[in-house]
């Protein structure tokens, strides 16, 4: 007889288009010296999880050029397994980052017609051969194109068929798509969703804002109204980011509140994939829902109080830096 192969298992998979951000640290139309970075909302959460310990595969497509050289080369450094394919006849995306003022910052896209919108149900279906124990997926992706579109209702279909946590992040991108586009393609996802993630102003791209929403100060009325009815579809958790005013979990058990941990703020770019990999973190290590803010919470901190995407994102070990060490002191 022979053996059963054991299937491969991997914490947690990803997909979506990573891009090459140049940034600058002013005004883009007075010039100056840009600097190279990945960015990505599903490749820095694949980071942030793999910094702290986790095993994460990262799948999507780039260009066979320097920029997607450069990208599948920093994953790789991070300890992101990769399963991506190269296509010879698009580019890798680009994006501008402009830091216009202290509290103002503007991207600009390249990335119509990428290689990373030209990912597909086959890519996807690869990469579920890892066998993940976490799907997060993003609407970032589904407003690409077409293709990525239906690689990301297949990924979600067919993972929660597999009885694999799908989490989808809503992670709305106005210039992607309207909200109205966004809504008919996100609604149907969260069926298939264990966990949804959204910014306050994003519940309402995945569940029915009750009449009236938008002229009523009765915030909270509003967001339980929506969360019932995501609960009701069986999202086991409904996830709320509040950026400075930390972040809320729903569940059939009740609610859960997080402030953020206070610190100095540098760079805010990055800062909700960052709670998500911290929150996803404490998903991974079983710990129950207000260990799962708690971590959400500092890995957040730790992004906005470092510039970039992901580079200032924790180690496991760095986790106790924040909210242990007074502010501006030196470890010696």
């Amino acid at each position: 007889m022979t053996a059963a192969v054991a299937r491969p298992t991997v914490d947690l998979l990803t997909f979506g288009e990573s891009m090459v951000s140049l940034r600058s640290a002013g005004p883009l139309s007075a010039g100056g010296a840009l600097t190279m970075h990945v960015a990505g909302a599903e490749s820095n959460v694949a980071v942030g999880v793999a910094r702290l310990g986790h095993s994460v595969s990262w799948a999507g497509v780039v260009g066979a050029d320097p920029h997607g050289e450069f990208i599948l080369r920093q994953l790789r450094a991070e300890g992101v397994g990769l399963q991506h394919r190269e296509d010879p006849a698009r580019r890798t995306g680009v994006m501008f980052l402009e830091q216009r003022t202290a509290d103002v910052t503007r991207a600009f896209y390249y990335r119509s017609g990428s290689a990373g919108s030209t990912l597909c149900p086959e890519d996807v279906d690869r990469a579920l051969q890892a066998g993940p124990r976490v799907l997060h997926l993003t609407g970032i992706t589904a407003a690409l194109s077409h293709e990525s579109r239906k690689a990301v209702e297949y990924a979600a279909e067919q993972a929660a068929g597999d009885r694999v946590v799908v989490s989808l992040d809503v992670n709305y991108r106005s210039k992607l798509w309207s909200r109205e586009e966004a809504r008919k393609v996100l609604t149907p996802l969260v069926r298939h969703a264990s966990i949804v993630i959204a910014s306050d102003d994003e519940l309402g791209l995945v569940a029915t804002a009750p009449a009236g929403a938008d002229d009523t100060d009765d915030t909270d009325t509003s967001e339980l109204a929506m969360v019932t009815e995501l609960l009701g579809l069986g999202v086991r958790e409904v996830v709320v980011k509040r950026g400075a005013a930390g972040a809320s979990v729903h569940t059939p058990d009740g609610r859960w509140d997080a402030p953020a941990v206070p610190v100095t703020s540098i760079d805010t770019v990055g800062a909700g994939d960052a709670f998500t990999a911290g929150y996803l973190s404490g998903v991974l290590d079983g710990a129950d829902v207000p260990g799962r803010l708690q971590r959400g919470a500092l890995t957040g901190a730790f992004a906005v109080s470092t510039a970039g995407d992901w580079e200032g994102l924790p180690a496991r070990a760095e986790l106790a830096l924040l909210g242990t060490t007074p502010g501006g002191t030196t470890q010696r």
